[in-house]
């Protein structure tokens, strides 16, 4: 289960370093749109997020 834990961490990280890695610019706009917005809304996004996530890892899981 480590083994596995640690590819999808491997993953995540390089899923979440393309677009910065692309389009810095890009990516610099939206970091700084994110920090403008409410607590709310951020976790609103984290929730949304991680409801995603538990969908796709019960549908292909």
């Amino acid at each position: 289960m480590g083994a596995t834990l640690l590819t999808a961490f491997a993953l995540m990280l390089i899923i979440e370093g393309i677009v910065p890695f692309v389009a810095p610019a890009t990516w610099r706009e939206t970091f700084l749109r994110l920090a403008r917005m409410a607590d709310g809304q951020i976790r609103f996004i984290g929730l949304s997020s991680m409801l995603a996530g538990l969908i796709l890892l019960y549908v292909f899981g």
